[in-house]
Formats: structure tokens, C-alpha cells, sequence
């Protein structure tokens, strides 16, 4: 294989690579640790933690890319194919390339229209016809049921014995940290007697590593969320949109901070003509609706696009251009609201009495900015990061089902409910594309809320104080 690196995934990566940083350094200093501490100790924050770890994980490796292999391409010039794939695509093969001629039903072993079918004699009838490959197995269709069941069951199976797998090292390193017995340690863990909330991350992991098995086993076999009209799996589509969801989120902050933090701490600490230039920067930008920058700046760069065709080598690149545009776009429309917070934060610390002495001493604006101003300030930048993520993702859904979110050809959850309204003017109503949809992004948005509120519980220090 050949590796591939998008313009978003060196990003992405970047801003992955920030945060290890960031956490080696709070770890070692006692006023940025102990909040995060604080963070660890409530049982729904660490819960709501594994399933954006989770989504974090599928994110990563649906930005590790590659040009495939070409079979038979030893002796060829071309040896490597100009489709992009990913290694999350590795991983789900099967519900990949399991495609079927159009809208099947979840779990279904018939088409969901019917169709003209030749029977025995040269006669055509009008019936459902089987799927290519949901249920091609069984024999007999009636074996169905009972077929879903024991591969479910397998599934449960298989997750309760990786939930055990990670009880077992949870357990043991505990045991070893504590220099207790084993079996204390497990029966701490168990209750929920440890500072850590180890029971209800295990519960979560649980219930996580069950909906992967089940999907596993299933499958490979049956569109556990039907198929489009296209015959794409929805479950497929589900899966690969978590990498846009979050790169909207992450990617919008990493363009977003540096605007918000240098204007805001510039505002806010030097005053003046500076204050007033700056306010005069984000209250134009403020005033102008943003649906209509967005919408603006998506018709520039389609037609920039059309205009540079041969400087995409696929469509793969043409898509990731305009992600990385919306990204661009969304940060440069939000970070006004921060650099608001922030400059009011700096004129308070500015008249503090420590920096007051350091401007005494002669002490340069610069150091007093880095090593006063901004440790000061970071737990509204903590906050606001966490509070304004899942805003920017519900964004990419209403973004794209208006036409100027991403590409069409990137599978997203806006592309996902913007086919699925017209879907549901149909007789039956196809309904599983918009229900795979929400799914997927309320588990996200609900984690991601459930965070930051642990996350500002945390950091805010009025909160603190209160208690």
C-alpha cells in the first residue's frame, strides 16, 4: 500500500498530538492536574470519556489513508490503485462492499420494493426478491430469526469476554498501585469503592464492547440499519461519518483558539486604541449572519474548484478541500464569542496585584501574558472548547442539509438526513437512514455535553468556591 496524507489528517493529527502534550504538561503542574482530577471522579464525566475515546479511536483510524494495492500489478507500471481507502475501511470490510440494488429494510432478506422475478417455465411474476447478500446463507428464509438470534448472542458473548479481558488488567494494575491482595482490589472496584470511578467505566466499556460484537457477528450477514438507495449499507455510512463529525469539532477549534486567544488577551491587557481596533474586528464579524459567510465562501470555492479540476487527483482530495474550508470557515465565524470572554478576563487579571508588581519590576508584556495571563484564563478556554464541540457538529448536519456543508461525495450525518427527507415522502416511508443518523449523533452530542459539564464543574472556579 501506498500511504496518503489528507491536508485534515495531518491537521487532525497535529491537534491530537497538542493535547498529549497538554496532558504531560498539567501533569506535572499541581493547579492544572487537580482539576482534571476532580474530572476523573465523576462516574457519568469518566462514562461519557470511553464513548468519545470511542469515537476518537474510529476517527483515527478512518484518517489513517492509503492507495490499495493493485492484484497483479507486480509487473505493471501502475502498482497502486487511485482510490483512497483507510484502515477503518480494512476493519469493516464486509459492510463495505455487501452492496445491494437499492433500499433493503434492516435485518431484511428481501428487497423492500418489488420487482419483476422470472420463475420456472419462462413466466415473470411481480414479488420481493432476495437480497445479494443479507441471509444469503440460510437455506431456508424462515431460519431468520433464529439465525439473528445465535449470531446476537455470539456477539453479547464476545463482548462480555473483552469486558472481562479489561476488568482483569484494571484489577491487576490496581493491585499492584495499591500493593493490596488482588481480590481487594476487585472487590473495591466491583462495589464502587475506589476514587476513581472504575465500576461505571467498565459498565460503559461493557455496553460498547456488546454493540461491537454484536455488529461483528451480525454483520457481515444481515444490514443491521438497511441499506440506501443506492444498496449502501447505513450502518457503513453511520460508521464513516464519526471522522467528520469530529474533524468539524476538533479542526474548527484548532483555526478558532489563535484568533480568540491572541485578540482576546491583546483587548483586554493593552487597552487603548488596540481594545478598540480589535472590538471593531469581532462586532463587524459578529454582525454579519453566518449562514451567509458560510454560504458565501462554499459558492467561492465551488467555483474555484470547477475552474482548477486537474489540481485534484481524486475526489477523495476535492472533498477534503472543502471539510478543510468548512473547518476554516466555522472558526473563523466563532471565535468572536471567546475573544469576547477572554478580553474581559484579562482586564480583570490586568489590575491584579501580582501583575501590577511585575509591571513594577520592569518585567516585559510578553512574560507577564505567558506566564501570568494566560495559566489564568485557561479554564474558560477549557470550557468553552468542551461546550462549543457538540454545537459544531449539530452545525455540519444543518450546515449540509441546506447544500453547503461538505461534499456530497463524504459521508456525513448531514448528507445522511439530507437524503433521507426525501426518503421519508415515500410509500413506505423509508425511515432507517434518518434514524442511524440521529443515533449515531446523539450519542456523540449527549456524551460530548455530559463531558463538559463534568469539564466545568471542574475548571470553573466559582463552582470551586461554592464548594
Amino acid at each position: 500500500m501506498q500511504i496518503v496524507f489528507l491536508t485534515t489528517d495531518v491537521l487532525f493529527f497535529v491537534l491530537l498530538t497538542s493535547i498529549s502534550v497538554y496532558a504531560i504538561y498539567a501533569s506535572r503542574r499541581e493547579h492544572l492536574a487537580a482539576p482534571w482530577r476532580q474530572v476523573s471522579r465523576r462516574p457519568l464525566g469518566m462514562s461519557a470519556a470511553v464513548v468519545l475515546s470511542a469515537f476518537l479511536l474510529v476517527a483515527v483510524l478512518d484518517s489513517c489513508h492509503f492507495h490499495p494495492r493493485l492484484d497483479g500489478a507486480e509487473n505493471s507500471d501502475t502498482r497502486h490503485s487511485g482510490e483512497i481507502s483507510s484502515v477503518l475501511e480494512l476493519l469493516i470490510a464486509p459492510l463495505k462492499n455487501n452492496f445491494e440494488k437499492t433500499y433493503s429494510a434492516p435485518f431484511a432478506i428481501y428487497a423492500y420494493a418489488k420487482e419483476t422475478i422470472e420463475v420456472e417455465g419462462g413466466a415473470t411474476r411481480r414479488d420481493y426478491p432476495r437480497l445479494r447478500h443479507a441471509g444469503v446463507h440460510l437455506r431456508d428464509p424462515l431460519e431468520r430469526r433464529s439465525d439473528i438470534m445465535q449470531r446476537s448472542l455470539g456477539g453479547v458473548v464476545l463482548g462480555l469476554g473483552a469486558t472481562l479481558a479489561v476488568v482483569l488488567v484494571i484489577v491487576t494494575l490496581r493491585a499492584r498501585s495499591t500493593a493490596g491482595p488482588w481480590s481487594e482490589s476487585l472487590s473495591a472496584v466491583v462495589s464502587g469503592r475506589t476514587e476513581v470511578p472504575w465500576r461505571a467505566i467498565v459498565l460503559t466499556v461493557m455496553l460498547l464492547a456488546m454493540a461491537v460484537g454484536f455488529c461483528v457477528r451480525v454483520g457481515p450477514y444481515y444490514h443491521i440499519m438497511g441499506t440506501d438507495k443506492v444498496g449502501t449499507d447505513v450502518l457503513y455510512q453511520a460508521i464513516k461519518s464519526i471522522r467528520t463529525g469530529l474533524l468539524i469539532g476538533t479542526l474548527t477549534t484548532l483555526v478558532m483558539l489563535p484568533f480568540a486567544i491572541v485578540l482576546g488577551i491583546a483587548a483586554g491587557y493593552f487597552r487603548g486604541w488596540v481594545d478598540d481596533v480589535i472590538q471593531y474586528i469581532y462586532t463587524t464579524l459578529s454582525s454579519i449572519p453566518g449562514v451567509l459567510l458560510i454560504a458565501a465562501s462554499a459558492l467561492m470555492l465551488e467555483v474555484y474548484m470547477a475552474r482548477h479540476g486537474e489540481d485534484f487527483a481524486n475526489l477523495a482530495a476535492r472533498a477534503d478541500l472543502r471539510l478543510l474550508a468548512l473547518c476554516m470557515i466555522l472558526g473563523v465565524t466563532t471565535w468572536t464569542g471567546l475573544c469576547r470572554y477572554l478580553r474581559g478576563e484579562a482586564l480583570k487579571l490586568r489590575e491584579a496585584d501580582f501583575i501590577v508588581a511585575a509591571r513594577a519590576f520592569g518585567v516585559a508584556h510578553w512574560v507577564i501574558v505567558v506566564r501570568h495571563i494566560v495559566p489564568n484564563i485557561m479554564h474558560i478556554v477549557m470550557i468553552s472548547i468542551v461546550l462549543d464541540f457538540s454545537g459544531l457538529v449539530l452545525a455540519e448536519a444543518a450546515l449540509t442539509y441546506i447544500d453547503i456543508g461538505v461534499d456530497p461525495s463524504m459521508e456525513s450525518w448531514g448528507n445522511m438526513i439530507n437524503s433521507a427527507r426525501l426518503e421519508l415522502a415515500r410509500e413506505p416511508v423509508v425511515w432507517w437512514s434518518l434514524c442511524a443518523a440521529f443515533l449515531f449523533m446523539f450519542i456523540l452530542v449527549l456524551a460530548a455535553n455530559v463531558f463538559a459539564d463534568a469539564v466545568r464543574d471542574a475548571f470553573d472556579p466559582r463552582l470551586r468556591e461554592a464548594r
